[in-house]
């Protein structure tokens, strides 16, 4: 068996009955969350790429990338770039943007790349879904075995203090048509978003789930995982990171 039907046969066994398996494939994901702010993500990763110093065509991995869209602006920027995620149909709409230097797959972020990368980045909270916790500790491996010897990789996830601080508990959002009613609460080390809506006469239910990793944790994952914690910050323009006000926090390492 080659390395990559071991990679592909991997991935499939990891993804079986997880939530966000399913729900991250429904098109109702994209519909609930389309109104994202994109030009926000763009400054973003123009502050980051800046600050990393990254090299005209380095290899970027952007871990976690959904349909592809900031993988695009990464190589509009300049970079070769693969966009990887476990939603087969988000890759499968990731693929029709594919060039010669933009490329999508299928794959697990459990398991490490066969390539290695300038950068990895996991941003915009795609971490901590894992129904087991060790998996967490497992990705950040997995992400440090697939950076090259100068490589660096971010991880921007919540700051789990100035969520629970702000979480709204219940609303409800209209978007085409469709009322989806949110319910948001602390179960468990977990923050829980339960979401129902109606559609064409059928109830859906759908639930996310994160861990609610503080830096504390992250520092101790990182620790046993043998990775070197760099630089924090705490918001898209890279601003400091602050323990109960600031939104995001972003970790860079190696």
């Amino acid at each position: 068996m080659s390395a990559d039907q071991n990679t592909s046969q991997e991935n499939q066994e990891l993804s079986k009955a997880n939530w966000y398996t399913s729900w991250f494939d429904t098109p109702y994901y994209h519909i609930l969350y389309k109104d994202r702010n994109y030009r926000e993500a763009q400054l973003f990763m123009d502050n980051l790429t800046h600050y990393l110093n990254l090299p005209e065509k380095a290899k970027v991995l952007d871990l976690a990338c959904g349909k592809g869209r900031h993988s695009i602006y990464l190589n509009q920027l300049g970079f070769d770039v693969l966009g990887a995620d476990l939603s087969t149909n988000s890759i499968e709409a990731a693929k029709k943007n594919e060039n010669n230097n933009l490329h999508f797959k299928v794959h697990d972020m459990r398991v490490p790349f066969e390539e290695k990368f300038d950068a990895i980045f996991n941003l915009f909270t795609s971490f901590g879904y894992f129904e087991n916790d060790e998996d967490n500790l497992t990705t950040l491996k997995a992400i440090k075995e697939s950076l090259s010897e100068y490589g660096f990789a971010v991880i921007d996830f919540m700051n789990v203090n100035q969520v629970l601080n702000t979480l709204v508990p219940e609303e409800t959002k209209t978007v085409d048509g469709i009322d989806f009613h949110i319910t948001r609460y602390l179960k468990d080390g977990h923050i829980y978003k339960e979401i129902q809506f109606q559609d064409q006469g059928q109830d859906y239910h759908f639930t996310e789930k994160v861990k609610a990793l503080t830096l504390t944790d992250f520092e101790n994952l990182m620790e046993e995982a043998g990775i070197y914690l760099l630089d924090l910050f705490g918001d898209y323009k890279l601003k400091k990171f602050h323990k109960t006000e600031s939104e995001r926090l972003i970790m860079i390492f190696k």
